[in-house]
């Protein structure tokens, strides 16, 4: 399992359907072949800065994500709305404390 995660800035004016367009989809996205969990995050110091953070059981169930239509239709959506490059990483849990 690996986890993914991504950097996104907004115009602050497309906050609202940023945040309307992911309540929509955000079960589909948790529930594509291979996630096991999923969040969003806002910054508390910049509002127009979130995060998405999701667990994928393989590199390759993220790939098949990122080759559906679902992936094609929320970021061809949610591209639209930045206010600057995303960037992505992902990375290996070395440690978990609960």
């Amino acid at each position: 399992m690996f986890i993914r995660i991504v950097k996104m800035s907004f115009h602050e004016e497309h906050i609202p359907k940023f945040l309307e367009n992911f309540n929509l989809i955000k079960e589909k996205i948790r529930n594509a072949p291979g996630n096991r969990f999923l969040e969003l995050y806002q910054d508390k110091n910049n509002p127009e800065l979130f995060f998405t953070y999701s667990f994928w059981e393989t590199e390759e169930d993220l790939e098949n994500y990122r080759r559906s239509a679902l992936f094609d239709e929320v970021w061809t959506f949610t591209k639209q709305l930045f206010n600057d490059k995303p960037e992505a990483w992902s990375v290996n849990k070395l440690v978990s404390l609960t």
